[in-house]
């Protein structure tokens, strides 16, 4: 028989981050955009010079957008501590009034640091091995990469050293892998687990590989932000309604690479776990760089859905009002997905579980940035508007679009997956939205009276709860 479901909570349980780290996330970034546009001006009234131009201009480098990240990361960390006290929480595994002494915490942070050397060590190895790191847009990140290793093996020896003080159970996956490497691999077999150092692996993956595919698309967004002139731009709806689009993006890049970076215990924002399901990976790195190219994208990508589509600008031009509405509407779903990674504060990350969110766009919807950067695709590309006369190619583009959507719910479904194997705490917030989600409880009830309570009950339990 199969067991009862858990009875519907009465409200949501209270989300692991609260709503005002990402608020003071968004307004340290506003200070530095705010600075990098009005920069010719403070030079100018402090007499800076202009070098051999004779006049300075907006701050819209790569290194702008580069520090854009301490204004980001540096006001949400202190939030974190000071008004949430998340360094207090059981979750961090940090017990304060430990204090050991060095002499009983050097042999554990040596083997650790022996550990952590070797996993930068073999991800430099894969960027150094992966071509594509090498072109592009990933140049910026593997020289950003590559200027970093030097002082962040330097901050961390005190760093492993101070934190094992503290620590509950200092012998963590990165022990493991340390353990591993120092005993010679399978000879020293007794020294290591094999499943902490998966863990651990699983975890440094994840970290590694969209650490630099999200510091490789800092620079573009922030160039056009700092350097558009709204004023001048609203004159053309379509010009405007872009660069607030494009605003939106780069909040969203700005705010996830500071959760992909900053995974620390201190701040409870360190990766409790990395997804174990292969159907997660697959359907993530579907979506990214290198794997994504061939796949998804305009011309003759195999899922081309932007064949022969000139857009919403194109079919809606000489109409000012609907070109204003439409933008609108496309402001506003790319809101909602610049929202949903505010709203995670410094634990933005796919594939991992850093903690339950259950605020902001996630009271709606369990996949709120899905959900909008899907109907975003539909809306401003217009598939089944093409260049030309014909059925197919709508239909193509249409069915490929849909296929593409059917890879972002199979996201959904295996981060699901994940987090209801983690957290009994997900799981009840996965129950309370079937029941009371704005979006997601008339989806479910749509499934159940197409799939019949009791079937949707046994293909997932835990989505349909007793009534």
């Amino acid at each position: 028989m199969t067991a009862p479901a858990s009875p519907v909570p009465p409200a949501p349980p209270r989300s692991d981050v609260s709503t005002g780290v990402g608020l003071a996330g968004l307004a340290g970034l506003a200070v530095w955009i705010a600075f990098c546009r009005s920069y010719p001006q403070i030079a100018e009234s402090l007499d800076l010079g202009g070098g051999l131009s004779g006049a300075r201009g907006v701050l819209s480098g790569p290194y702008a957008a580069l520090t854009a990240m301490l204004f980001t990361a540096l006001p949400m960390a202190l939030w974190s501590v000071l008004v949430d006290k998340v360094h207090l929480r059981p979750s961090t595994g940090i017990d304060w009034s430990l204090k050991r002494p060095l002499h009983e915490v050097m042999p554990v942070a040596v083997i650790k640091l022996v550990g952590l050397w070797s996993t930068w060590a073999l991800l430099a190895a894969f960027y150094a091995l992966g071509r594509w790191y090498w072109s592009g847009n990933y140049l910026f990140s593997m020289e950003v990469l590559s200027f970093a290793i030097f002082p962040l093996v330097v901050l961390s020896v005190p760093y492993v050293i101070w934190l094992d003080r503290h620590l509950v159970e200092p012998r963590d996956g990165c022990f493991h892998f340390g353990a591993f490497v120092a005993g010679g691999g399978v000879a020293g077999r007794d020294q290591w687990d094999g499943a902490a150092i998966a863990k651990h692996w699983r975890a440094w993956a994840i970290k590694g590989f969209f650490g630099a595919f999200m510091i490789s698309i800092l620079p573009p967004g922030f160039a056009q932000v700092v350097e558009a002139n709204p004023a001048a731009l609203l004159a053309n709806p379509v010009d405007f309604i872009m660069l607030l689009v494009t605003l939106l993006f780069l909040v969203d890049v700005q705010i996830g690479t500071v959760g992909y970076l900053l995974t620390l215990r201190p701040l409870d924002s360190h990766i409790r776990s990395g997804n174990p399901f292969l159907a997660g990976w697959l359907a993530a790195l579907l979506c990214y760089p290198p794997f994504v190219w061939g796949i998804i994208g305009p011309d003759n990508q195999i899922l081309s859905y932007e064949y022969a589509t000139p857009g919403w600008a194109h079919w809606f031009a000489g109409n000012t009002a609907l070109l204003w509405a439409w933008g609108a509407l496309l402001v506003f779903l790319t809101g909602v997905y610049a929202w949903a990674t505010v709203v995670f504060g410094i634990r933005f990350s796919n594939l991992t579980y850093r903690g339950v969110l259950t605020n902001g766009p996630y009271r709606f919807t369990r996949h709120p940035a899905y959900l909008s950067k899907n109907l975003f695709w539909w809306a401003s590309v217009l598939p089944f508007m093409v260049n030309g006369n014909g059925w197919l190619e709508p239909l193509r583009n249409c069915i490929f679009l849909l296929a593409v959507n059917a890879i972002y719910y199979w996201r959904a479904k295996t981060e699901e997956a994940h987090l209801l194997a983690e957290d009994p705490k997900y799981a009840e917030y996965h129950a309370w939205m079937e029941r009371h989600g704005l979006v997601t409880a008339p989806l479910a009830r749509l499934k159940r009276r197409l799939l019949g309570t009791g079937e949707a009950r046994r293909e997932d339990p835990q989505a349909f709860p007793a009534e």
